[in-house]
């Protein structure tokens, strides 16, 4: 019977009977003793990386399985013959619909609009930029920049795609480009949408020269980590460049900070997965995930292989 451990009855409660694994709770952030035979972790939904040491509390231990699609932070602290996967695929759709909704808010004003209703007062926008005819980078083309461009395409733009290395692309987007080619690439583009990891590769991956490159009156979205963006670069481009931010670094935003009430700014607090899709989602990534390990099978989403056996 495999082991597995919830940080919380909803979670395990969702979930529901798998066959062949033994569902018992425990949050590695509380301090609570683990059961000395759990086998895999599901790690919490949040600060996943500040709780995970606490696996070294258990000798038995061989899958660590995160509720979230970013690995930053838990490979250095999760002991090293402890896989670990990710939730690869749960998050597709919400933080590709928050993309898209970000993108056609900031291109055609709406938090203005926004404002001037909660002044009750009637404010015309001026004429806006469209999201037709424009031409859009996505900045990371996995799966959820696969799903950015799929929901971008019916609006009739241009789209081009940039991962780590060049590679053979989609009808979307054409080849996918290399992140060497960003120089290249951004004086072209009217909106970036940034959905990398953050891997020292990409930390401050939007800096001031890459801020720089980008044409007046663009819009760059972050829907990453905060800290793939340079948050001084930001403040300095805010204006000449539109922003829209779903996370920041620091995070949360402190109060009083630039980016509050910068101009051209759109800020959400981080909300790109948390939707009615996650429970169920989550749940169906778990149940498949169990049932592969329980059957003596490797899981899917390693972001790290399994060694102890």
């Amino acid at each position: 019977m495999l082991v597995v451990s919830f940080p919380d009855p909803a979670l395990r409660d969702a979930v529901g009977e798998v066959p062949g694994v033994e569902s018992v709770l425990w949050d590695p952030a509380g301090e609570a003793t683990p059961d000395p035979r759990i086998e895999v972790v599901v790690a919490p939904y949040l600060g996943a990386a500040d709780a995970l040491a606490a696996v070294r509390q258990l000798d038995g231990c061989r899958l660590v399985q995160l509720q979230s699609a970013g690995f930053d932070g838990v490979l250095e602290v999760v002991p090293e013959d402890v896989a670990v996967a990710n939730a690869a695929g749960v998050y597709d759709a919400a933080t590709a619909e928050l993309a898209v909704g970000m993108v056609i808010a900031s291109l055609r004003g709406i938090p203005d609009a926004v404002r001037s209703g909660d002044e009750r007062r009637w404010a015309p926008l001026g004429q806006r930029p469209s999201l037709a005819d424009r031409h859009v980078l996505i900045v990371g083309y996995g799966s959820v920049g696969s799903a950015i461009a799929r929901r971008l395409a019916p609006f009739e733009v241009s789209l081009t795609a940039v991962a780590s290395r060049a590679r053979d692309g989609d009808d979307l987007v054409g080849p996918v480009r290399s992140v060497d080619d960003l120089a290249e690439l951004l004086p072209g583009h009217d909106v970036v949408i940034v959905i990398t990891p953050l891997t020292a590769a990409t930390r401050h991956l939007v800096d001031d020269a890459f801020l720089s490159a980008m044409p007046d009156g663009a819009l760059l979205v972050n829907v990453s980590r905060g800290p793939v963006a340079d948050t001084d670069a930001l403040v300095r481009h805010a204006g000449r460049l539109r922003l829209a931010l779903d996370v920041t670094d620091p995070e949360p935003l402190p109060d009083g900070h630039p980016l509050w009430g910068a101009p051209e700014v759109l800020i959400t607090p981080h909300a790109g997965g948390n939707t009615t899709a996650l429970l169920p989602r989550m749940s169906a990534l778990l149940r498949g995930q169990l049932s592969r390990v329980a059957a003596g099978e490797e899981p899917r989403h390693l972001v790290r292989a399994i060694v102890k056996t």
